[in-house]
C-alpha cells in the first residue's frame, strides 16, 4: 500500500470516528431538548396563554379586560396586548411561549441543547470533510455520503435560522430525533467504503446538482416539520374554539408551540423560498445528463420522481397563491410533496433500477 492510499484510508477512518462521535453528541442534545420540554411544561406563561386563547371562544379579540381588586376598590385594566401573526379569516391567537415555556430552568436546558447541537454539527461537518478528503472529490457519490451531508446541512440551516433570531427553537427536538434516525440508517444499512466515482459521475456538475438537491431537501424538511406541527396545533386550537378541554399532552406541549397561523406561514414561506432552487436542481440535472449520457431527459425513475416532486410543490404553491387554499388542505398537499421527495431518495434508489442506480447505496 502506497503512502497516498494509506493516507486516504486513515482519513476515511477519521471520518467514521467523527460521524459516530457526532451521533453521541446529538444523543446528549436529544436528552437536553427533552429536558427543556419537560421543565417548560411547568410554565405559568404557557397556561396563561392557553387561558387567554380559550377565553372568549379562543379569540384574542374578545379577551376580557383584567379586573384587579385592591383595598375595597376595583380597577379595570386594559386588555392584554397580544401580538398575532394570523391571516384574515383565521383564528386570532397568540404564539405559545416556546419549548422552554418561559421558565428559567427550561430555558437553561434549551440553551444547553442548542450548544450540544452546534457541537455535534461541527463534529459531523468534520466527518463529511474528512470523507471528501479521503476520496478527493465531493462526498456525495452514494447514499451514505448523501445522508451524512444531508443531516449536516439541515442542522446548519436550523442553526442559521437561530442565528438570524428566528423563532424556530421548537424545531430542535424533532430535528435532532430525525438526524439521529438518518445517521443510524446511514451507518447501519447504507455505509459504503470510500471509492472513486464511475466516469458518468466524475463531473463538476456533481458539485452543482447534488449540492443544491441536498440544500433543497434540508429546507423542505423544515417546512414538513412546520406543517406536521401545524396540524397538531390547529386541532388543539379548534378544540378550544369548540369549548373542549385538551388532554394532558396538548396542555403541556401544544400550547407552547407558535400559533397554527404562524406555523402555516412558516411552512409556506420556506417551501416557497426554496422551490426556485429545486427547479434549478432539475435543470442542472438535465444538463448533466446531456453531458454524461447524450440526452437531457430519458424518463429515468429518478428524473420522473424529481419532476413529480416539482409538480407537487408547484401545485401546493399555486393553490396557496391563487385558489385560496390555506390550512389543512394545503398542509396535506405539502406533506404529500415532501413524501414524494423522500420516496425519490430512499424508494427510487433502493427499489427501482435506472441510470442513477450505478452509485449503489
Amino acid at each position: 500500500m502506497n503512502l497516498a492510499a494509506a493516507t486516504n484510508e486513515n482519513l476515511a477512518n477519521i471520518s467514521n470516528v467523527l460521524i459516530y462521535s457526532s451521533m453521541a453528541v446529538y444523543t446528549l442534545a436529544f436528552f437536553a431538548h427533552i429536558a427543556e420540554w419537560v421543565f417548560g411544561s411547568r410554565s405559568k406563561v404557557g397556561r396563561t396563554a392557553a387561558a387567554l386563547t380559550a377565553e372568549g371562544g379562543a379569540t384574542a379579540k374578545t379577551a376580557r379586560a383584567v379586573t384587579v381588586r385592591s383595598g375595597g376598590s376595583t380597577a379595570v385594566l386594559d386588555k392584554p396586548r397580544i401580538i398575532t401573526r394570523s391571516a384574515a379569516g383565521t383564528r386570532d391567537v397568540p404564539d405559545g411561549p416556546g419549548a422552554a415555556g418561559g421558565t428559567e430552568k427550561g430555558d437553561l436546558y434549551g440553551r444547553i441543547a442548542i450548544s450540544l447541537t452546534t457541537l455535534a454539527f461541527l463534529v459531523e461537518a468534520g466527518g463529511v470533510v474528512a470523507r471528501a478528503l479521503s476520496v478527493q472529490r465531493a462526498p456525495w457519490g452514494n447514499m451514505y455520503e448523501f445522508s451524512i451531508t444531508f443531516s449536516t446541512v439541515v442542522v446548519g440551516v436550523y442553526l442559521a435560522f437561530l442565528a438570524a433570531k428566528k423563532n424556530v427553537r421548537w424545531v430542535g427536538l424533532p430535528l435532532v430525533t430525525t438526524v439521529l434516525l438518518d445517521l443510524g440508517i446511514a451507518t447501519t444499512w447504507l455505509y459504503t467504503d470510500s471509492d472513486q466515482l464511475v466516469p458518468a459521475l466524475d463531473s463538476y456538475w456533481l458539485w452543482i446538482h447534488v449540492s443544491t438537491a441536498i440544500f433543497c431537501g434540508a429546507v423542505f424538511y423544515l417546512g414538513a416539520v412546520g406543517t406536521v406541527l401545524y396540524l397538531f396545533r390547529d386541532g388543539y386550537e379548534a378544540n378550544l374554539a369548540r369549548g373542549g378541554k385538551p388532554g394532558a399532552f396538548a396542555s403541556s406541549v401544544l400550547e407552547r408551540l407558535p400559533s397554527a397561523a404562524s406555523l402555516d406561514k412558516f411552512a409556506y414561506r420556506v417551501n416557497a423560498a426554496v422551490f426556485p432552487l429545486w427547479t434549478f436542481t432539475i435543470i442542472a440535472g438535465a444538463i448533466w445528463a446531456g453531458d454524461a449520457w447524450g440526452r437531457y431527459w430519458g424518463w429515468d425513475p429518478k428524473e420522473v420522481w424529481s419532476f413529480i416532486t416539482w409538480v407537487a410543490y408547484a401545485c401546493y404553491l399555486h393553490a396557496r397563491a391563487t385558489a385560496g387554499w390555506k390550512g389543512r388542505k394545503a398542509a396535506y398537499l405539502a406533506l404529500f410533496a415532501f413524501g414524494c421527495w423522500l420516496w425519490n431518495y430512499y424508494g427510487v434508489n433502493i427499489f427501482l433500477s435506472g441510470k442513477h442506480s450505478y452509485a449503489g447505496v
